[in-house]
């Protein structure tokens, strides 16, 4: 557990501290996609909604999501995960954030982090 007692559960790792409270909690005019649509048809700069697990830290605020259809590998700070939550690898989450698709790079930029289960 770290400060704040946010953490991220997974036996192999233990990333970030808490996140601050507040934020938008209505709903999206943003679809719900999945990785495999991001991947073959997703814009650079694109708005994006995930529902899935995060199923590892991969170091700092790097992180792999997944749903049933594949991986991606999202980069969500510490003050987007919910204050004195832990996440579990086995948790639901839903992401909100912008796509990031480049040469070198492709992931999602998190920009809110809402745990479903």
């Amino acid at each position: 557990m770290l400060a704040g007692g946010t953490a991220f559960a997974n036996p192999a790792h233990a990333p970030a501290a808490a996140a601050a409270p507040g934020g938008y909690a209505g709903p999206s005019s943003v679809p719900v996609s999945t990785v495999r649509q991001l991947l073959d048809s997703g814009r650079d700069d694109q708005q994006v909604r995930l529902q899935g697990r995060i199923v590892s830290h991969d170091g700092g605020k790097h992180y792999t999501f997944a749903d049933d259809s594949g991986r991606i590998p999202v980069e969500i700070k510490a003050r987007h995960f919910p204050p004195g939550r832990t996440v579990g690898a086995e948790q639901r989450v839903e992401l909100h954030g912008e796509f990031e698709k480049g040469r070198h790079k492709t992931e999602v930029e998190v920009e809110r982090l809402v745990v479903l289960n």
